[in-house]
């Protein structure tokens, strides 16, 4: 792909994200945790069971997030590469015998 592909691509994703925005100003965007949350709460749900530990605040619940989706993406990107690295050294070990 050129770069005349990327700049294009990125001004569909910049339009995606800014098209609501400019559409509905005032509009209350909230997560789905949030929805479902307030959907389930409505139906009088109560909790089987209480969790052993909460984070003390929004922020630490936000950094144990984070930190556990980017333990996953490494694990995920460590296999992805290894099978990538494989398929190559097959490939050479491949044209290597041809010749």
């Amino acid at each position: 792909m050129n770069t005349k592909h990327y700049i294009i691509i990125i001004a569909v994703v910049i339009a995606i994200f800014a098209i609501p925005l400019i559409i509905f100003p005032n509009a209350p965007y909230g997560g789905a945790d949030s929805a479902a949350e307030e959907a389930i709460s409505g139906r009088g749900y109560t909790p089987w069971f209480t969790p052993l530990w909460e984070p003390p605040s929004g922020e630490i619940e936000s950094l144990l997030f984070a930190l556990q989706a980017a333990i996953g993406a490494m694990i995920i990107g460590y296999f992805v590469g290894y099978e990538r690295g494989k398929r190559a050294k097959k490939e050479i070990k491949e044209t290597e015998t041809a010749q």
